[in-house]
């Protein structure tokens, strides 16, 4: 078990660092930037990835958590989901931000640069990612007969996949606002380094209740589907070739549900 434990926590912890890391260094690759098809294909993606493992790694496992609680069995995941929004959103309008492919920033008024406030959306946009990891991993460390060692190699994997194109769609538009290459590596790298401080803050808020796994679990895919929300999906639907960033959701959606469900 302790064997187990270990593999989980390196897991949950590196590898959607990883896949954010090698993101971020497709700036020393993609010399002429990403073309609008494939960032709204890589957003789209994205997308499908999180609601998917909104809904198998986290919705489905927190009513599930839910049974033997003092409450109707609902009340928890309803409960959870509604305040993950709620935190995301309160955070989104007390945060200066600029998401990428944006003209006008979000958030209170500031003199920050352009290139600043991206960094700031990034790292809105990744906190949720390792919160849901962490919750997951949290589940698995306190012994939940519901969420196995495979359902939190499952999640890091998936958002380590979607980590990838992510991480490139905000780090390429940092090079075309004013900072090299190499600091737009070391910026999205730093950004992508919020999903494992979330992950462990997770795993300690859980550690101190238990029974509030239902509600955590479900308040990280409330988190999440505001990303999805808020952000990507609006990405995918702006300009020209819309169809492309539908195909990529599809495609993320199907990755992710199928990656949960076979190694779940």
């Amino acid at each position: 078990m302790e064997g187990s434990v270990l593999v989980g926590v390196v897991v949950a912890l590196l590898v959607p660092f990883a896949g954010n890391t090698l993101g971020a260094a497709l700036v020393f690759l993609l010399r002429r930037g990403m073309s609008e098809r494939l960032s709204k294909a890589l957003a789209g993606f994205a997308a499908g990835v999180m609601m998917a493992a909104s809904v198998w790694s986290l919705i489905i496992p927190a009513l599930e958590a839910s049974e033997g609680l003092p409450v109707p069995g609902w009340l928890p995941a309803a409960a959870g989901f509604l305040a993950g929004m709620l935190l995301l959103l309160a955070v989104d309008h007390l945060t200066p931000h600029l998401h990428a492919g944006a003209t006008e920033p979000e958030g209170p008024a500031s003199a920050l640069k352009k290139s600043t406030m991206m960094l700031f959306a990034l790292a809105i946009h990744n906190l949720p990612e390792g919160m849901a990891v962490g919750v997951v991993l949290a589940g698995f460390l306190a012994g939940d007969p519901m969420i196995s060692l495979a359902s939190v190699v499952a999640l890091s994997v998936g958002i380590a996949i979607q980590n990838v194109p992510e991480g490139a769609i905000v780090s390429l538009p940092l090079v075309s606002n004013g900072l090299s290459r190499p600091r737009a590596f070391a910026a999205g790298t730093l950004c992508g380094a919020v999903e494992p401080a979330g992950a462990m803050l997770m795993v300690a808020i859980t550690g101190l209740a238990t029974p509030i796994l239902p509600y955590v679990l479900a308040f990280a895919a409330g988190a999440m589907v505001y990303v999805v929300v808020e952000e990507l999906i609006p990405q995918t639907q702006q300009g020209r070739h819309t169809n492309i960033g539908t195909i990529g959701v599809a495609a993320g959606f199907v990755l992710m549900m199928v990656l949960d469900v076979a190694l779940g």
